[in-house]
């Protein structure tokens, strides 16, 4: 609680911290490993219980994925039940737990199974059957996290008769945009991995198709829909669990190729520190030229990096780091390759619910949403809070792509007269190609050149 995230908290109630419980907790153990003690305490206290934790690895095995986020979500809707004073149960789900729809309302659809009979089914399985059936399982889903958040809303949709719920899916979350202060955030998840690896020069190509929609959704609106949502669960009490989409797509779309353009435009206003290479990353939908650009900007280069490292007696490391870099790329490539039409209405319903001063406090508004200006914010914070970078040391970063500039208009000049030397000059046919291309490149030069007189 000594971070800056707290910093504005701290200079409204310098001892806010004494407000604060920790309770220690297992989600994997029976009764999520809380004491006794803990919960007579928490039953006798507790207004409303907000349900954030899960894995959120997507190629989290199968098990452990149900025990975290399908069985933990049991359990605490069972010590909800016997808190005496709850209003409101809030849970924190997915904007792609059902992915595997194009269109998805605020509802809770039918689940692939009855979780239940999934966990009963699993629970005598050795680990080495449960990974060879959980493609069959997951079926159109692609992967074990979106599978079990599904399975996770119908279990909290299961208790919506006995105490207050809602529901809320975030999508692909990234750094804050108002508050505590734009660009926060202190984690590689999401985007932001993606991110730092572009502005470090190691991300050079990525598959993603450039028209789809980057369904970011900034942190502390996330934040702020969940609290109001909290607030209108346990005053207005609904009869019926209410689900909020909480996305911009269908609100205030900002595409991949946009993404790209931003990122890397701020990265070359602002810097991060010893890049490996120049910011320029490009996405392309093509499997083929995205391969092709892996081995020739990817590969090859890590390669010669890690020789080097190796003949000056160091331990090679730029193949682990892309072999890492591409496993990640390839598990969100799916969500970066399509599209998805959410519906918002509850969203914009629980807005007009909110006082004008609410409204202001608790902004999840995503129609002022400044696309270019996030994006910058969303860069430096990760240069600043992620990576622990001075923003005084820009000028020296800034000099350093200047060099690498040169260094690589170097290596393009030798590796030209290298070609020319090997395999152009020994050769008259070759010889011969490269004069009629030259040539070919001149008359074009001249036509366009010709038309531009005439046309002024």
């Amino acid at each position: 609680m000594s971070c800056q995230l707290f910093d504005r908290v701290r200079e409204d109630n310098p001892d806010f911290h004494s407000k604060i419980m920790a309770v220690s907790s297992e989600l994997t153990q029976p009764g999520l490993g809380i004491s006794t003690q803990d919960v007579e305490r928490l039953t006798a206290c507790i207004n409303i219980v907000f349900h954030c934790a899960a894995t959120i690895r997507f190629d989290e095995p199968l098990k452990h994925a149900l025990q975290l986020n399908v069985m933990a979500t049991q359990e605490l809707l069972s010590l909800a039940q016997q808190m005496q004073h709850l209003e409101a149960f809030i849970h924190i789900s997915t904007a792609y737990a059902n992915c595997n729809r194009r269109h998805i309302d605020e509802v809770i659809y039918p689940p692939p199974v009855e979780p239940k009979k999934l966990i009963d089914s699993l629970e005598w399985m050795d680990d080495g059957i449960v990974h060879d059936i959980t493609p069959r399982l997951i079926g159109d889903r692609p992967n074990t996290y979106t599978y079990t958040k599904a399975l996770a809303e119908c279990v909290v949709q299961q208790e919506s008769a006995k105490i207050n719920v809602g529901i809320i899916r975030p999508s692909i979350v990234g750094a804050s945009w108002q508050e505590p202060f734009p660009g926060w955030i202190d984690n590689f998840n999401g985007p932001s991995g993606i991110f730092i690896a572009a502005g470090k020069g190691i991300l050079r190509t990525m598959r993603a198709n450039n028209d789809a929609v980057a369904d970011l959704i900034p942190v502390d609106v996330v934040i702020n829909l969940t609290l109001s949502a909290g607030w209108y669960t346990a005053v207005h009490k609904p009869k019926s669990a209410l689900v909020y989409n909480c996305t911009t797509g269908g609100i205030n779309p900002f595409h991949w190729g946009e993404i790209e353009h931003h990122v890397m435009s701020s990265f070359k206003r602002n810097p991060l520190e010893q890049a490996f290479r120049r910011p320029n990353a490009n996405i392309t939908s093509n499997y083929l030229i995205n391969q092709y650009w892996i081995l020739v900007s990817h590969k090859f280069p890590a390669l010669i990096y890690d020789l080097f490292l190796r003949l000056s007696g160091q331990k090679p490391q730029m193949m682990r780091i892309f072999n890492r870099l591409h496993k990640a790329i390839g598990l969100l490539e799916y969500f970066s390759s399509q599209d998805w039409e959410w519906n918002s209405d509850n969203m914009s319903m629980l807005m007009s619910q909110l006082s004008p001063e609410d409204r202001k406090t608790f902004n999840f508004d995503v129609r002022q949403l400044n696309w270019p200006e996030y994006i910058e914010s969303y860069c430096i914070g990760t240069k600043k809070y992620v990576l622990n970078e001075d923003m005084s040391d820009i000028p020296a970063a800034r000099q350093h792509l200047r060099k690498l500039r040169n260094i690589r208009y170097t290596f393009n000049t030798v590796l030209l007269v290298f070609i020319w030397r090997v395999f152009i000059a020994r050769s008259q046919m070759a010889r011969n190609i490269w004069y009629f291309v030259v040539s070919l490149c001149f008359k074009f030069l001249s036509y366009f050149r010709a038309s531009s007189t005439l046309t002024n």
